[in-house]
């Protein structure tokens, strides 16, 4: 692998508070399981792909038609995390069934995953709850291609327009977005984020990692049941037994905040968690 080229633009200024949005949902959908920097220099970008199952249509991890929103909700939940002006502070976009999540510093943001399609509206409040525009957003990060992640991609890169956006090498021409998206993988990093690659739920699952406030977020590489991390779910993945050497590989890494698009965040000892969870399997 190449040595990294930065392309983020950091900045270090005072975290922002608290905060974090959701929208009410009606109707109920089937659930299964639901870092940051540099792309590597030669690591190909694509050209806009073409529609796929899982990518801005499909709903590839098979939940189904997601139920329609209605409105604004309630705030859910939210951490500053620790560490000073350099960590991030996360904010969760709980869309009902899944949710996305804003990762903010010194002013700028990193959207990671984008829900179904029709999100963008619930991502644009959160952001504009922060006091922040789509032209704060310099980010977004797709964990993997399926449709509750990735079903909004088009619409947040053409509010975000100048965004750059990321996914795994093997997801990228599954995802349908109006410009092209860069591979990333183990040794990157965006917007200061380790990405860590955690193939299994679908090839290039990724997640990404703030080493500095101690958040992990995982995609649909761990899903969160009854307050701990559980495995993806076997009918919606690829690839079981890759799946498992990839919780293995994130249960070694430290953190203490997980926070996954399916399930409610951990806070605290998260990483002790999976790596329990990873013994267990």
């Amino acid at each position: 692998m190449h040595a990294a080229t930065p392309i983020d633009r950091r900045t270090f200024v005072a975290d922002l508070g608290k905060g974090a949005f959701a929208i009410a949902v009606l109707g109920l959908a089937a659930c299964a399981p639901s870092a940051t920097g540099t792309a590597r220099p030669g690591a190909s970008a694509s050209s806009p792909a073409s529609p796929a199952a899982g990518g801005g249509g499909g709903y590839g991890d098979g939940y189904g038609e997601p139920p329609a929103a209605s409105g604004a909700g309630s705030s859910a939940g939210a951490s500053t995390p620790p560490g000073g002006g350099g960590a991030v502070a996360w904010h969760r976009v709980n869309l009902g069934f899944v949710s996305a999540y804003l990762l903010v510093r010194g002013g700028e943001a990193a959207v990671v995953d984008t829900g179904t399609g029709g999100s963008e509206g619930a991502i644009g409040d959160a952001l504009e709850a922060l006091g922040l525009a789509w032209g704060a957003v310099a980010h977004v990060v797709l964990t993997h291609h399926h449709g509750d992640h990735a079903g909004s991609a088009a619409e947040v890169l053409g509010l975000a327009a100048d965004a750059a956006g990321y996914a795994g090498a093997e997801d990228i021409a599954s995802i349908t977005v109006p410009r092209a998206l860069t591979a990333v993988g183990d040794g990157d990093r965006v917007f200061g984020l380790d990405v860590v690659t955690a193939p299994g739920h679908t090839a290039g699952s990724i997640c990404v990692l703030d080493q500095e406030a101690g958040v992990l977020v995982a995609g649909d590489a761990l899903r969160v049941e009854g307050g701990a991390p559980a495995l993806p779910g076997a009918q919606f993945s690829d690839d079981m037994d890759q799946a498992l050497v990839s919780v293995a590989k994130l249960g070694a890494l430290t953190f203490e905040t997980l926070l996954v698009g399916h399930g409610e965040p951990i806070e605290g000892g998260a990483s002790e968690a999976v790596a329990a969870l990873a013994a267990g399997s």
